[in-house]
């Protein structure tokens, strides 16, 4: 009797560890909607004339679309001072492009975009940058003091509020590291803003700089508003933390005029930046 009672209940667990049952989850997919990538950036040294904006349409996260670039829409930018309108012409890829943008520092401007029957409108202030006084490296800034970082030292205004926004990439680097701060604490003073090649969450290892590599940086002053849309960004895209909110859609600035609820995901930004590099010895 025991034996057949351990014949039956080994076959029982054979049975249950041999059932594989293939469940579909539904997933719930969100509305495809315009993307509008429109940061027209005066790097100091240029004069700013060429000056691209990109639009496509989002997809499901799982699609494995790559080519989403809207081909049918217009677009066009307004000084609001004295009514200058520059229109941007369309390459065939969703990139629509001028060659004559007259950018100034302190000036608003207003982006149109019409698409599909509807009107897509957003403003902007264009945005100063200070000079970089100096750039250095050091060991004593970061979270690792054995851990090589870049130092960028530069005067802030004490005149106004200003807000930063800082893009680093070593050279080899699929993606850029964005970082943005703002002179609160600082204001009118020489301030030292360090970065360091942090730890790899997914696979714990610290790709530190070391010498003789070579690291893009980018010095952008922006608007407010478009700093509290960064910091949201930023902590989103750094994944979710024991403190941090749930990732939710991230409205921008560009507003839908004919139909509200059909709004575009993408931000409107004129900013000035300083774009150099450095390597390290």
């Amino acid at each position: 009797m025991k034996i057949y009672f351990k014949l039956i209940l080994l076959l029982l667990t054979i049975s249950l560890a041999s059932c594989e049952d293939v469940i579909d989850v539904d997933v719930q997919n969100g509305v495809s909607r315009l993307v509008i990538e429109a940061s027209l950036d005066w790097e100091k040294g240029t004069t700013g004339s060429n000056q691209t904006i990109k639009l496509s349409k989002s997809t499901p996260y799982f699609d494995t679309t790559t080519n989403t670039g809207v081909t049918n829409a217009s677009v066009r930018v307004v000084n609001d001072n004295d009514g200058t309108e520059f229109v941007f012409t369309h390459q065939g890829d969703g990139a629509y492009t001028t060659n004559n943008f007259i950018p100034v520092v302190g000036e608003s401007y207003t982006l149109e975009v019409i698409h599909d029957g509807e009107t897509y409108s957003a403003n902007e202030t264009l945005t100063p940058v200070v000079d970089i006084d100096a750039i250095t490296q050091s060991v004593e800034s970061g979270f690792n003091d054995e851990d090589l970082e870049v130092n960028i030292i530069f005067t802030d205004p004490e005149a106004e509020e200003n807000y930063y926004l800082f893009k680093f990439q070593k050279e080899g680097d699929l993606l850029p590291t964005l970082e943005d701060g703002d002179d609160e604490f600082v204001n009118g003073n020489k301030v030292t803003w360090w970065f360091e090649k942090e730890e790899d969450d997914d696979t714990d290892e610290i790709e530190a700089f070391m010498p003789g590599d070579t690291v893009s940086i980018e010095f952008y002053g922006i608007s407010e508003a478009f700093s509290n849309y960064m910091q949201i960004l930023i902590e989103q895209a750094e994944g979710a933390g024991l403190f941090s909110t749930t990732p939710v859609p991230l409205k921008g600035n560009c507003i839908n005029t004919t139909n509200a609820d059909n709004y575009a995901f993408g931000y409107f930004r004129l900013t000035q930046v300083v774009r150099t590099s450095y390597t390290f010895q």
